[in-house]
């Protein structure tokens, strides 16, 4: 969608350092912008960056806390304890459940797992959970995507014998809960060199850790391809470790998935082989519809199952998905609708409706914010207590706002730009005025408008150069081994200034615009594509040059492969910088 007012911003990078990556490197200047914009600024680091590999991985046993952690493991699993593997039910939560089951299982046949279920208990770990700990006479808790603020639970479960591992990565408070040993890269303590991992690559390295001290064999093949999953999905920066885990994660499921991965893929025809998109679209949502309407645990059973099961245990993940896009297509609706009768003035956009599942608000806060760019909070819930879901512009930290207003809340947690609140219903009215007074303060100008952030100008002519025998020139083999993409390392962006248009654009498929772009000497003809874009014809209708914001991407099609503009915006030559 085209969106009003976005600031074109081009990467501001030292061209000495430029210089010296080119020559380093003997790569043209436009890579080494892009390079030199992701931090990367000597042969070593673009090495690492292109080439990752095992010995870029840090030692597991350096994280603060891991060699009692495992000390503490191997004690429960040579005297038979009963030991309890329990997290959060979204996809962190539920692959760090399944990567930990798997392992333990092979060590011990007294390994249990245990997930929230969102609407009885929320997020954390709960009461109720701890009531069937003691039930089962869990002697062992291993927490993982959660606890780091779970203190009631933490120490009724000190109170009655059983020790607890946590295994989070959310920002702890000033006070840390009864553990046995806490593995979190954020605690004020830890001088873990790497503070980004998700839940399930603090698990991950929970394993690589046991693996080093006491020279076990375990094939990590499922444990990566786990773990890319929880950390696409997670949203965390694609830099360091959580880089590595995920290209090594893409090489294993894209040369031998585990068959859960394997059969949500059968799904697709592919050609060029899974990449980290891929993982955030197709399987995270599959993964998260459990947790989000029924139950976390169904997920854990499927990413787990192999052979008659795993028919069975699909179809019911696939049944969970799609009703889950029903409601969150209806959800959104209503949602906007609500907001469509406030005034535009607002720095906020806070909506509740007591009949919505509060399974989806995540998703449909993700939407609104987006569709009107403002920080956002969706409830739900008719009861005494609401559940709200939080989410942000980019640069505003909501986290730090939601902190300050947290008087009102019966529990919250989260990031810079998401966050989960549960908030009496009798200070709804007085959270909603307080959370608008509390943004407009500290909103400026500037983060009220999207930003594009551009990595470097190319040319037509920059572009075509270099073509090997399938078509696929070089500027596109390089970014190519620039994978995987997602936060922190995102897909380069570039500006092209003046293209003329060969022939009038057209609109495809209801909602998008096709373009074909070419170069003052009309030699060279490029397409390009602005999905869901129609209103924005206007913009072109009288143009005869124009400023195009794109990506590149591959069209694969009849066998033939071109290069594509995947268009992010567009303005008029005359009227740009």
């Amino acid at each position: 969608m085209p969106l009003e007012n976005n600031i074109w911003e081009f990467s501001d990078v030292d061209q000495t350092i430029v210089d010296d990556l080119k020559q380093q490197l003997n790569i043209e200047e436009v890579i080494a912008q892009i390079l030199v914009s992701r931090k990367i600024t000597s042969f070593n680091e673009a090495k690492q960056f292109f080439r990752p590999s095992d010995k870029d991985f840090l030692d597991p046993l350096s994280m603060d806390g891991m060699p009692l952690a495992i000390r503490r493991l191997k004690k429960a699993f040579e005297q038979k304890e009963n030991i309890l593997i329990y997290g959060d039910y979204d996809v962190d939560g539920t692959c760090s459940v399944a990567l930990l089951y798997h392992f333990s299982s092979h060590f011990s046949e007294h390994v249990y797992c245990y997930q929230p279920h969102r609407e009885k208990e929320g997020y954390g770990i709960s009461l109720m959970a701890v009531d069937w700990m003691k039930e089962k006479n869990i002697q062992l808790v291993i927490a993982l995507d959660c606890g780091i603020k779970d203190f009631k639970a933490a120490k009724l479960m000190h109170e009655i014998g059983i020790d607890l591992i946590i295994c989070d990565h959310h920002k702890p408070g000033n006070q840390l809960p009864i553990a046995k040993a806490i593995l979190n890269p954020k605690k004020e303590e830890c001088d873990y060199n790497f503070k980004e991992l998700c839940g399930c690559g603090i698990g991950f390295k929970f394993i690589q850790a046991y693996k080093k001290q006491f020279q076990i064999q375990y094939d990590e093949n499922l444990a990566l391809q786990l773990t890319a999953i929880a950390t696409t999905a997670d949203v965390v920066p694609l830099i360091g470790e959580n880089r590595l885990i995920v290209s090594q994660g893409l090489a294993q499921i894209n040369i031998n998935p585990i068959a859960s991965i394997k059969k949500i893929f059968s799904l697709y025809k592919y050609t060029k082989g899974v990449n980290a998109s891929d993982l955030v679209f197709k399987v995270a949502p599959r993964i998260n519809a459990a947790g989000r309407l029924s139950h976390a645990k169904l997920a854990v059973q499927f990413l787990l199952s192999k052979n008659n099961e795993l028919e069975m245990a699909f179809n019911e993940i696939e049944n969970l998905n799609s009703y889950r896009r029903e409601l969150d297509e209806e959800i959104t609706n209503e949602a906007l609708s609500q907001l469509s009768i406030k005034p535009n003035s607002r720095f906020t956009n806070l909506v509740h409706s007591p009949k919505w599942h509060k399974g989806v608000i995540g998703i449909v806060a993700s939407r609104i914010m987006e569709h009107y760019y403002k920080p956002t909070i969706v409830f739900s819930g008719n009861g005494d207590v609401l559940t709200g879901s939080a989410r942000s512009v980019k640069e505003f930290d909501i986290y730090a706002i939601l902190e300050e207003l947290q008087h009102h809340f019966e529990r919250f947690g989260g990031h810079k730009y998401a966050a989960g609140m549960s908030l009496k219903k009798e200070n709804k009215e007085k959270f909603f005025e307080e959370f608008e007074n509390l943004v407009a303060s500290k909103m400026t100008d500037e983060l009220k408008c999207k930003k594009l952030k551009i990595d470097s100008k190319l040319s037509l002519q920059q572009l075509a150069q270099n073509k090997n025998e399938s078509g696929i020139p070089k500027m596109m083999r390089i970014i190519k081994q620039m994978e995987p993409f997602g936060p922190s390392n995102s897909r380069p962006v570039f500006c092209f200034k003046g293209l003329l248009l060969s022939c009038k654009p057209k609109i495809v498929g209801q909602k998008h615009i096709k373009f074909h772009f070419t170069d003052e000497e009309n030699s060279i003809i490029t397409e390009g594509i602005w999905f869901n874009s129609v209103e924005g014809i206007q913009i072109i209708e009288d143009a005869k040059r124009l400023d195009v914001v794109a990506t590149l991407m591959e069209n694969h099609f009849n066998n033939q492969i071109s290069i594509q503009l995947n268009i992010k915006d567009i303005k008029p030559y005359a009227l740009s910088s």
